[in-house]
């Protein structure tokens, strides 16, 4: 196959909502070329041989977006198939159309492969329909900026705060509350229902309503990350319609430890049950310092093969030590045997059954603590 650019919309943050084509252009590549907002088990999806590079942030000036651009352009002459990665969706509040311009004019092909945007992806999982059938049927996304180090975004406040309907913001932690203050400066009712959600799609999303005149005197005092600002009446049906924040491992971090002959299919059970899912097999992910850090609620084990692979790479003589903070849940004898012989007793052991079984014992077990 002829070289070829794929700019990919990796999605709003799990690795589960890359779409079915995205999935499919990634395996064929031969270089991935990712922004650090990807999710690391995006990755995954693309061949283990595929060269993959960071390039950071989105670009914050026109050289450093020149330079992606010209590693792209090269990686495709030298006749590779080039995944270039994206959150969201390439084309929405992205330079995904200034790349695809620059590579037409380059006379390299390439295609745009959708992506759930992350205004899409965070609202559903907080349980927001961005409109609603007779109170929210026009939506309007601004960019305010996910990065403070760029330009403020100029926008139109008075026709902003007056077009009604539903406004979507996405805001880093400093132009958030600015973006609050000019809405209700100009014209947007202080008292109108709003909700802002951070880490969207994530066992980590953290979703805070209030009125649009609370939450903005919240994030003056109390700060936080990059977020999504909702305002609009359709907030309102969150409390009705929340169903990702319910689930019994909501919030936790699960790190699933395994041989490589084992299947995957433990890592989506927890995610079904709401856990967000660390793998060993991961890019870049280094298993000791997040045990480390205490930064994971739960470590399975499904086989011997397992146990052994990890006192490996972390050594026999810390395991006990970097497992004592985390609940440690084992699925038959044999992985439970290689546990108990590095000193550390599970919290969960199930002696025998499937998959399923095990991923029900481990929500079982928080949704009792």
């Amino acid at each position: 196959m002829r070289s070829i650019v794929y700019l990919i919309g990796a999605g709003p943050g799990a690795p589960d909502l890359i779409t079915l084509r995205g999935y499919h252009c990634l395996q064929r590549a031969d270089v991935v070329i990712y922004d650090h907002k990807v999710h690391p088990g995006v990755l995954q999806y693309a061949p283990a041989q595929a060269e993959r590079i960071d390039v950071g942030g989105a670009a914050t000036d026109a050289i450093a977006q020149d330079a992606i651009c010209y590693l792209i352009a090269e990686k495709a002459r030298e006749g590779k198939i080039v995944a270039r990665l994206k959150r969201g969706d390439p084309f929405l509040f992205d330079h995904g159309g200034e790349e695809a311009l620059f590579l037409h004019e380059q006379g390299i092909p390439f295609e745009a492969v959708p992506g759930v945007p992350a205004a899409l992806g965070a609202a559903a999982y907080a349980g927001i329909p961005i409109t609603y059938p007779g109170g929210g049927n026009t939506v309007t996304f601004v960019r305010g900026t996910e990065d403070d180090g760029r330009e403020r975004t100029r926008l139109n406040w008075d026709h902003l705060a007056g077009i009604g309907g539903t406004v979507v913001c996405y805001a880093g932690p400093k132009q958030l509350p600015k973006m609050i203050e000019a809405l209700i400066a100009h014209g947007r009712p202080g008292d109108e229902s709003a909700a802002i959600i951070t880490h969207g799609t994530l066992s980590s999303q953290r979703t805070i309503t209030g009125t649009l005149a609370q939450l903005g005197q919240s994030v003056a005092e109390h700060p936080i990350g990059t977020a999504l600002l909702i305002v609009g009446r359709v907030v309102n049906f969150r409390e009705h319609l929340r169903w990702f924040d319910s689930r019994p491992l909501f919030g936790r971090r699960a790190l699933v430890l395994h041989s490589k002959e084992q299947p995957d299919d433990l890592a989506a059970l927890l995610q079904h049950h709401g856990a967000e899912v660390l793998m060993d097999t991961d890019a870049g992910l280094d298993v000791y310092r997040q045990l480390l850090d205490r930064k994971v609620d739960v470590v399975t084990f499904t086989s011997a093969s397992a146990v052994l692979g990890f006192l490996a790479s972390v050594g026999a003589d810390q395991a006990s030590d970097l497992l004592a903070h985390t609940v440690v849940a084992t699925l038959g004898p044999a992985a439970a045997d290689a546990v108990a012989r590095a000193n550390v007793t599970p919290a969960i052991q199930l002696p025998g059954g499937s998959l399923a079984a095990f991923a029900e014992a481990i929500a079982a077990h928080f949704r009792s603590n």
